[in-house]
């Protein structure tokens, strides 16, 4: 029965870094199509973000099926529940990769943000790529270096996020009102995106050490 358990805890791991591969592929595919108007891109986001739903409910039903026969205990209790709630954060932050395809396929032809802002969210996409790549070698290794780098590439999405607001907001800014919430609505997506890979870093870590870490800013 050990063995069998050991197995499950196995496949339990192997689904959540399945996911995050999806994830990382669906936030690289959804940040090339917001920066360059691939509407053909986005709808593929779009139509593939059921996938990542129909992964974290399964990898669900066999985690709670796991503590209901199991009735795992200490570190194994901690790495099902875990799980779960690991699963409702890559959930989460596939739909979050879909709701950024979806403003681009909503302002195709047009970019969705004006030319000022583009650098900074071309950079946004290029960290939040990065963190999901770092959030997919982290579920394989559970390595307490690579979730710290995720609570250091967190920070630099933060910054890049209050620069928007600051653009926006900003005595020299001649976008429209659509602008503005254009560029707010992608830029809180890209910064919920980031939050979501440092919960799941800081569980990891929980799992590796039994403490919460917990940094200044997080």
């Amino acid at each position: 029965m050990r063995e069998v358990f050991q197995q499950e805890l196995t496949e339990v791991q192997e689904r959540l870094v399945r996911i995050a591969d999806l994830v990382a592929e669906s936030i690289d595919k959804a940040t090339t199509a917001f920066n360059s108007s691939d509407v053909t891109l986005a709808e593929s986001v779009i139509a593939d973000d059921h996938l990542i739903d129909e992964l974290a409910s399964s990898l669900d039903e066999l985690a709670i099926d796991i503590l209901a026969r199991q009735q795992p205990v200490a570190r194994d209790l901690r790495i099902v529940v875990s799980a779960l709630r690991i699963s409702a954060s890559l959930e989460r932050m596939g739909d979050l990769a879909e709701h950024i395809a979806q403003l681009a396929r909503t302002r195709f032809p047009e970019k969705v943000v004006p030319k000022g802002l583009r650098p900074t969210f071309q950079e946004l996409g290029r960290l939040d790529v990065e963190i999901a790549r770092k959030l997919t070698r982290l579920l394989q290794s559970e390595s307490t270096e690579l979730a710290e780098e995720i609570r250091n590439d967190d920070d630099d999405v933060d910054e890049l996020h209050l620069s928007v607001f600051d653009k926006v907001l900003g005595e020299t800014w001649k976008g429209n009102a659509g602008d503005i919430v254009d560029a707010t609505l992608a830029s809180r997506y890209h910064e919920r995106f980031a939050d979501h890979a440092v919960s799941i870093a800081k569980k990891v870590q929980y799992l590796q050490t039994g403490d919460w870490v917990v940094a200044v800013g997080h």
